[in-house]
């Protein structure tokens, strides 16, 4: 059964920086307005993204940079663990305030949402489930699953997400680690999510508007040392 009646979907065809696309996702909450907004996205570079709280020299410890190839690190405004994001397929839902998804509780909004991001990789050929064990998580996200997040048939977590509520509504960045094709994955997650979806494109003003935040606060190195 849907969450939602309506949804505007973006796939992201450029890849961004870390830093951007944090940015991005902040433009969209801001501007969060009768409809959930699911973004399908990609990353520019090497990227590891950690949640609000952890601190740059822990996340540097546990992903080290090197070699042939350097990664970029960057602050999330979501909580969360450590996610590198060479390996997956990335996803943010903004909910507006008004909505019902939106006045949830953490874990309920949580379940909702993994409830049917679940049933869309299923329908993908995904052998996964709903976890209902609290492995207690950890620094690196994909380490042990918490309630909620799914699993493949061997226990192991392969998909989480970290999320931020603010006066706008629900922020919910998402990571999927499967082999999945990124626009027909996003496709078939809204089409779980809502009875029915519309592309929505930005446009100069939102470009403008991400370039801004993304200046001001996931590109300094203020935020990324904020801790």
């Amino acid at each position: 059964m849907p969450v939602f009646d309506h949804l505007l979907y973006v796939y992201d065809v450029s890849a961004r920086t870390g830093s951007e696309n944090m940015a991005f996702d902040q433009c969209l909450l801001e501007q969060a307005r009768d409809y959930p907004v699911l973004r399908i996205y990609d990353w520019s570079e090497p990227s590891v993204s950690f949640g609000y709280f952890h601190k740059l020299n822990d996340v540097k410890d546990a992903c080290p940079s090197g070699g042939n190839e350097p990664i970029s690190y960057v602050r999330r405004g979501t909580g969360g663990g450590i996610v590198d994001h060479r390996f997956d397929v990335t996803y943010t839902l903004v909910v507006p305030r008004g909505h019902a998804v939106g006045q949830m509780r953490g874990s309920s909004s949580y379940h909702v949402i993994h409830d049917q991001l679940c049933e869309a990789l299923k329908k993908l050929g995904q052998n996964v489930e709903l976890s209902h064990d609290d492995q207690g998580g950890g620094a690196l996200c994909f380490n042990n699953p918490v309630t909620y997040d799914l699993t493949d048939s061997a226990g192991r977590k392969v998909a989480g997400a970290g999320q931020r509520r603010t006066r706008h509504g629900l922020l919910h960045q998402g990571s999927v680690l499967c082999d999945l094709n990124a626009s027909d994955f996003g496709q078939m997650f809204a089409s779980h999510l809502a009875a029915s979806h519309e592309i929505w494109l930005v446009n100069d003003n939102f470009n403008e508007r991400v370039a801004e935040i993304d200046a001001e606060r996931y590109a300094s190195e203020t935020w990324l040392n904020k801790r």
